[in-house]
This record gives C-alpha cells, structure tokens and sequence, in this order.
C-alpha cells in the first residue's frame, strides 16, 4: 500500500494501483455544512466508488464521516437542528470538528495506517471536544479491503453533553448519528442484510446488530459491490441499533444513540471502534462481517 500526503488536506491510500480512498481531513466545507473530516472517494480493489460526495438532497453527507446531531446543544452532522413541533430548524448550532496536528501515518506492503488531533468547536468557537482518531486500512483478498476507524473523544465543554439523535429529540424512527456511510445514486433499492435477515427500504431500521451489510450495484459496468459494518464488542450500546434505508438513498449507520441519550460527563472519555469491509461483487455478508470483526479485534 502507499499514502499519499497532500499537506494540510488529505492523504489518499492506494492498493494494486486502484485509489481506495482519499481522506479530507481539512475540508473546505461551509459553516452550515459543519465541517469535519471525511472519506471520499472510496473504490473497491475492482475501482468502482463506493461512495457518494454532497448529494443535493443532503449536502452535508459526505463519503464516510463521524457525524452526530445531537451534542448537548450542538450540531456537528450539518444542516438544520430537529426541533420537536417544529421538524427541521436551521439554528446557529452548526460545530467544525477541525484537525489540529497529524500523529501518525505510514504504510507497508499490505496496511496503511494514520492518525490525527481534532478539536470540536461550537458555532462560536467554543471548544466541545477534543478527539484522537485513527483510521488504518489493511487488504484481505483479491476482492476485499477493510478499513478500521478508532475515536476517542474528551469533553472539554466545561458540563455534560448529552449526545443524541431527532428520535432522541421525538422524530420516530430517525435515530441517526455516528459513523455514517452514503453509498452511491445507484445503490437506491439495494439490499441490506443483518445476521438474521435480509431486508430492503426501512425493513431492517432500528434493529439491533452486532454488523449490517449493504449490496449495491454500479451504473455502467452492472456490477455488484458488497460493504460490511461491524460494531466492536466494547463500543458503548453495543450491539448498536442501525439507521439505514434503501429507499430515497443508500446508507449505513450504526447509531449508538439511534432513541437513547448518551451522557458524558466533564473531562470523560468516550470511545468507540467500527470495521468498514469493502467488497467487489456480491460477496457472503456473515464472511465478510467474520473477517472485518477479526481485523477490529485482532
């Protein structure tokens, strides 16, 4: 594997020539977007993107991010803040998640590895957070890559927040917040799969899993693209509940806060850890799960 540094902006990882992913970790993203760092694009080893960048429907959705609603007061997912009676508020909520000093990058034949400081700001500028995150990508097969994501956040807001999500907030069913993927136009009406079952649109939402996986298929070409996510064991709520949908759009979250607040306290630590598998075609979900949850543990 190499990882290429373009200073003060991103580090693009490549395997077998193909450009797996490129991360923006100093976005140049509007304040009302709330800027934080992400993934995109994101290929399979066979190069299709796996990936969709600011769609127009929600253009606060990038690639992959860590993206939360509800943190105390303030909104670090982007967009307007769900007001219960009043559905979708746009506040002056909108937090940066901004990078502060890169601690670790490096790369051998088979893994690439990074990691980085951020620190959390309100609107304002007020500090909330302050985040050490790591992220490293290891190659599987042929076929498969998987990408590993690691945080540990601090509140430094001086009280408790209370991290959330609008079911949380009393919008049924929209318990959204945490690592979330958005998958390609043509992922619309894929299909998500749970160890126990097989669903589409909204069948699988809210149900608790220790992984959920999501097989789509490319404009084009035709072919098939499966991505696995796989909750740590020792992430807090786990197994989580899942946000996802099929219709409308394509996405995946494990929601830890999906419709149950989570406290933390000041000057505590919160971590939580993700297996993300990304596989050419239309591979064996409860495989890909079993090999992404030995990468997260092992």
């Amino acid at each position: 594997m190499d990882a290429h540094h373009h200073l003060d902006h991103s580090i693009t990882v490549t395997a077998a020539g193909v450009e797996l992913f490129t991360y923006v970790y100093r976005p140049d993203t509007p304040t009302l977007e709330s800027p934080k760092p992400y993934l995109h694009p994101i290929r399979t080893l066979a190069g299709d993107v796996v990936s969709l960048y600011r769609p127009h429907d929600h253009v606060w959705h990038k690639g992959i991010a860590w993206s939360l609603p509800h943190v105390g007061e303030h909104n670090f997912w982007g967009g307007p803040t769900y007001v219960h009676g009043q559905f979708y508020v746009q506040l002056d909520n909108n937090g940066s998640a901004l990078h502060r000093e890169l601690t670790a990058l490096s790369a051998t034949d088979d893994r690439a590895h990074l990691a980085h400081r951020l620190d959390w700001r309100s609107q304002t500028g007020e500090p909330v957070i302050e985040e050490h995150r790591a992220l490293t990508a290891a190659v599987l097969d042929d076929t498969a890559w998987v990408l590993t994501f690691d945080t540990a956040m601090t509140n430094v807001s001086g009280s408790t927040l209370d991290i959330g999500s609008p079911t949380t907030k009393g919008r049924p069913n929209a318990g959204y917040g945490g690592l979330f993927w958005r998958g390609p136009r043509s992922f619309t009406g894929g299909t998500v799969e749970s160890p126990e079952r097989v669903g589409s649109g909204n069948d699988l939402r809210g149900m608790r899993s220790p992984w959920l996986a999501f097989r789509g298929r490319h404009d084009e070409t035709g072919s098939w693209s499966t991505i696995v996510m796989v909750d740590h064991p020792a992430n807090p709520q786990h197994p989580p509940q899942w946000f996802t949908r099929t219709e409308e759009f394509a996405c995946v979250c494990p929601a830890p806060f999906f419709d149950e607040e989570v406290p933390v306290l000041p000057d505590t630590t919160i971590r939580f850890r993700y297996a993300v598998v990304i596989a050419a075609g239309d591979q064996s979900a409860k495989a890909l799960a079993e090999r992404g949850s030995q990468a997260l543990i092992g």
